[in-house]
């Protein structure tokens, strides 16, 4: 890339890409299992805020989009990136982002290229959804406001994110928080099929990979989220207007492109931007995450992830795996938002 973003690395040690194994075993027992059940107080805020947006967004240029974020806490206070996944979006941090700005921090939440007010700056950019594509917006987002070191947290799209922010550019991440672990993979590592029931929860994925696919999610983008929703979250008792709050931001009119473009890279049935090869064949090393790190499952998760022993060694830093109790799903942050808080609170005093 351009010096929009410096890639210029320390050694990273060479590893074979695990991802793809790593959905081949169940979910281990953890190494801490804590409880997700929030105070009577937490839980009545939390209920208080089900049908409440962000109050205010705010729009910045960062690299090749106008990015469209949500902010809390003093502007002065060490900062927190919060990275949202697919197909979700900034909601589902709302009730973490005031209790991490109680605590003095100033926290940014966006939209992704291709979700909520985020859109491009020109029509020409590749509606690209790789993986090394949305680490590189953060950083540019980061630089747009000024923000040097950020303690950097997600899950879903949004975790891989942080890990790939974590691994090629590590003095930008004060600590890390990632749902799922370690999820940085490559189109090489993707090639190697797995078991059939491996396969099976990746179906979207298949079907994405067809024009019938595009045509479907295109058609039925709402129905679609709330059915992964549902089996990602399995216990999750969202309601309709929880739902509604978020999926407005797949109005985006570039989401449907990005979503599809992001699917079908993974599998190799869609190039990337030569601009980010180096990146990417960087992360297909399977690279050692430096910084301090706490990775988090939910009980119930219902979508594809890796069993947390398998990527343990992939942190070199202070680490530590919690899993959290109580029929949590995949949208930890939203599911257990005092336990995701708690977690980005405690990793910055690694």
């Amino acid at each position: 890339m351009s010096n929009e973003v410096n890639h210029q690395r320390r050694h990273f040690l060479g590893a074979a890409a695990m991802t793809a194994a790593a959905f081949q075993v169940g979910l281990a027992s953890s190494a801490k299992a804590q409880p997700a059940a929030p105070s009577s107080s937490a839980t009545a805020k939390a209920k208080a805020r089900a049908r409440m947006p962000f109050e205010a967004l705010n729009q910045i240029d960062a690299g090749v989009l106008n990015v469209a974020y949500a902010e809390a806490g003093p502007a002065d206070g060490p900062a927190v990136l919060l990275l949202h996944g697919w197909p979700y979006d900034i909601h589902s941090f709302v009730d973490v982002a005031p209790i991490l700005a109680s605590a003095g921090h100033r926290v940014i939440i966006p939209y992704l290229r291709g979700y909520g007010k985020t859109r491009f700056l020109l029509k020409s950019t590749p509606r690209n959804g790789q993986q090394s594509a949305l680490a590189a917006d953060m950083i540019a987002l980061m630089d747009a406001l000024g923000i040097e070191k950020a303690t950097v947290a997600g899950f879903d799209w949004g975790a891989r994110t942080v890990n790939i922010m974590a691994a090629l550019w590590p003095e930008r991440c004060t600590a890390m928080v990632s749902v799922s672990g370690y999820l940085i993979g490559s189109q090489q590592a993707n090639k190697k099929p797995l078991p059939p029931a491996a396969e099976l929860p990746w179906w979207y994925q298949f079907y994405f990979a067809t024009e019938r696919g595009r045509l479907g999610y295109e058609a039925n983008t709402r129905e679609f989220a709330k059915l992964i929703w549902r089996t990602a979250s399995p216990t999750w008792a969202f309601d309709d207007a929880t739902f509604e709050r978020s999926a407005a931001a797949f109005d985006n009119p570039d989401h449907v492109a990005i979503a599809i473009h992001n699917y079908r890279w993974r599998l190799g049935l869609a190039d990337g931007e030569t601009k980010y090869d180096a990146y990417e064949e960087e992360l297909a090393k399977a690279p050692i995450i430096i910084v301090p790190t706490i990775t988090m499952e939910g009980d119930a998760n219902g979508a594809p992830h890796p069993d947390p022993v398998l990527y343990a060694k992939k942190f070199s830093g202070k680490y530590e795996h919690r899993t959290i109790t109580g029929g949590i799903g995949h949208n930890l942050p939203q599911e257990a938002p005092q336990a995701f808080a708690q977690a980005v609170l405690d990793v910055a005093t690694f």
